[in-house]
């Protein structure tokens, strides 16, 4: 089984206590988020990876030596100001920690997310480019992997067009980034990829990868009965998320995974660390399964 810890919440920046108590106790519990009701327990003795997604991983770097099953860090590296990214840690500090964790875990297992892209009148395709190319001189070395992908049309998008101001990515923006990324990108010996885009800027000279292909998966675990992940329209191996929606206190204007900033606060109110579950604890209705894969 491969974790996702977290692509529902950046538990990495908000909750790394818990998780390391989680990790010491053996185990933690996941509510369904289409039934509640139905919690999935999982045993790390069942875990053959972990992927960590985080817009900030500095509260993991003095914990990754306590971890003894392998590790895969997405670090998001975005040049979005504060009203876009309201509660996102200084980016040079995170550069910081990502070359410590760079050191500790190896720069083939630490991929940089310059994700998600969008257009405006401040933020245009030069002021991607100029800092694309900072990022990509700032990390040469430490990573050979960054990920693009492009801002959708998620709920809370449209609830902050007014914030965002995005226009419209023409066909020609699309071939000037990746043309530009991947020049920039091979000039530092860093590979450029998509992962689960319409646009993958293949064309344009970015590689075709998955996020977590089963290539890599097998180079980490060993195991080769891992199943593609059937909930997404990538070819990602399959993963097992253990975060909570509307709890991310990054509260990035773009982000799909919260909706509500009133369920923000209110779900990191009733976090718990303590608890078995990320966000309330268990209850005497509970269904509790075991989950294995």
């Amino acid at each position: 089984m491969i974790l996702n810890v977290s692509g529902r919440c950046d538990i990495v920046a908000f909750f790394t206590t818990w998780f390391m108590k989680r990790l010491e106790e053996g185990f933690v519990d996941v509510r369904n988020p289409f039934y509640p009701k139905l919690v999935n327990r999982i045993y790390f003795k069942d875990v053959d990876l972990i992927l960590f997604c985080t817009k900030n991983p500095i509260p993991m770097v003095d914990e990754i030596d306590k971890i003894k099953i392998p590790i895969v860090f997405h670090v998001t590296i975005t040049p979005y100001q504060k009203e876009i990214e309201e509660n996102v840690n200084d980016k040079k500090k995170i550069i910081e920690a990502v070359k410590k964790i760079s050191k500790k875990i190896g720069k083939d297992n630490i991929y940089i997310r310059y994700d998600p892209i969008f257009l405006s009148d401040k933020y245009t395709i030069e002021y991607h480019i100029r800092a694309f190319q900072k990022l990509c001189r700032l990390l040469e070395g430490d990573t050979k992997h960054m990920i693009i992908s492009f801002m959708d049309d998620y709920k809370n998008v449209r609830k902050n067009r007014k914030f965002i101001k995005a226009r419209e990515i023409k066909e020609e923006d699309y071939q000037k980034i990746g043309e530009s990324f991947s020049k920039i990108a091979k000039s530092y010996g860093i590979t450029c990829q998509t992962c689960c885009e319409e646009h993958n800027l293949v064309e344009y000279g970015f590689i075709k990868k998955d996020c977590i292909d089963f290539n890599l998966a097998y180079k980490l675990t060993g195991k080769t009965n891992l199943k593609k992940w059937k909930s997404r329209a990538c070819h990602c191996v399959s993963m097992v998320d253990i975060g909570s929606y509307n709890s991310c206190y990054h509260l990035c204007k773009y982000c799909y995974a919260n909706y509500s900033e009133e369920e923000v606060q209110k779900n990191i109110k009733n976090h718990d660390v303590s608890s078995s579950l990320l966000i309330g604890k268990i209850t005497e209705d509970d269904i509790i399964k075991v989950r294995t894969e």
